[in-house]
Formats: structure tokens, C-alpha cells, sequence
């Protein structure tokens, strides 16, 4: 999609970030027209890499009246969750982040991905141009599924923030 770089330019990015100390976050929109073998190609690349990234977030085209990939035909729900199994199986110390295209998956979907392997979210009702599931839904979603928001270095205590530091 992108002509400006080559997929190589884009790995030596990645490896400059390592390399200057960086958290890596990369990871793929699913909803592009991809084939299941480009969707493993995009994963065997992600966890061979010297090491794996930090983050990986698994996104859903969020499709946009008049661009290109409008009307593009979207993943399966089952091919999604496919997907964020085999980041999981593959870089099990990463952060698999369910991402964009939430707002358009139903809470089922997205209680599969967590069932799968997805250990994160992006929070907030909108991400870039595109909107979200608002807070008070995934709030209630975590809720009826049992999963406990990990607390941000601001809502810690100040004993509890200098224990988290001295622990790493």
C-alpha cells in the first residue's frame, strides 16, 4: 500500500529503534486483501525478528467512504482470531494488542480474541480519524468477562510506584 519504502527500509527501521533502546511497536491490518499466506508471512516475519516486538497490534481496516479499500472485503471473525492465536503462540512475551476495527466486531468477536491470546487494547473513542468502542463499553465488556484493566504508573500509589520501579 505504502511506495514510499521498501519493506526492507521498514525492518531497518525497526532495527534502529531496538537499537537505540526503543520499545518496538509493529504489528498489521487485517482487511487489506491479504491471502492467509500473506497474514503468516506478516507473522513469521514479526517473530523472527532478532527479537520479537514489544507491541503487536492486530488491526481491522476500518473502512472509509471514498478511499481505495472501501467496500474491500473484511476478515472472517474466525480468520481474525486466527490471527491474534498465532501472534500469541509465536511471541508469547509480547503485548498482542486488539486495535483498530474494534467498533465494528461484536463483543463475542472480541471476547475470542482475548480467549486467543489478546493481552491489550487501545483505549479511548477514537483512534486517529476513526472511532472506537467508547470507554464505558469496554469497561462493561471487561466486566462480563472477567478480565481486571492492568493500572496505569498514574493511578498507582506512590509506595506501589516505587515498588513497580525497584521490581523492573
Amino acid at each position: 500500500m505504502i511506495t514510499t519504502r521498501t519493506y526492507q527500509d521498514r525492518l531497518d527501521t525497526l532495527e534502529a529503534c531496538r537499537s537505540a533502546g526503543l520499545n518496538v511497536c509493529c504489528g498489521g491490518i487485517l482487511g487489506l486483501g491479504e491471502t492467509p499466506l500473506d497474514r503468516a508471512q506478516f507473522l513469521h516475519t514479526l517473530a523472527t525478528l532478532p527479537e520479537h516486538p514489544q507491541s503487536v497490534p492486530i488491526n481491522q481496516l476500518m473502512q472509509v467512504p471514498g478511499t481505495p479499500l472501501y467496500g474491500a472485503e473484511k476478515p472472517s471473525a474466525l480468520d481474525f482470531v486466527r490471527v491474534i492465536a498465532v501472534a500469541r503462540l509465536l511471541m508469547p512475551r509480547s503485548y498482542v494488542r486488539l486495535s483498530a476495527g474494534r467498533s465494528d466486531m461484536s463483543d463475542e468477536t472480541q471476547a475470542l480474541c482475548f480467549l486467543a491470546g489478546a493481552n491489550s487494547i487501545f483505549y479511548g473513542d477514537k483512534l486517529l480519524t476513526t472511532e472506537n468502542p467508547d470507554e464505558n463499553h469496554d469497561a462493561a465488556l471487561f466486566e462480563r468477562l472477567g478480565i481486571r484493566a492492568q493500572r496505569t504508573c498514574n493511578e498507582l500509589s506512590s509506595s506501589e510506584h516505587s515498588l513497580q520501579e525497584r521490581v523492573g
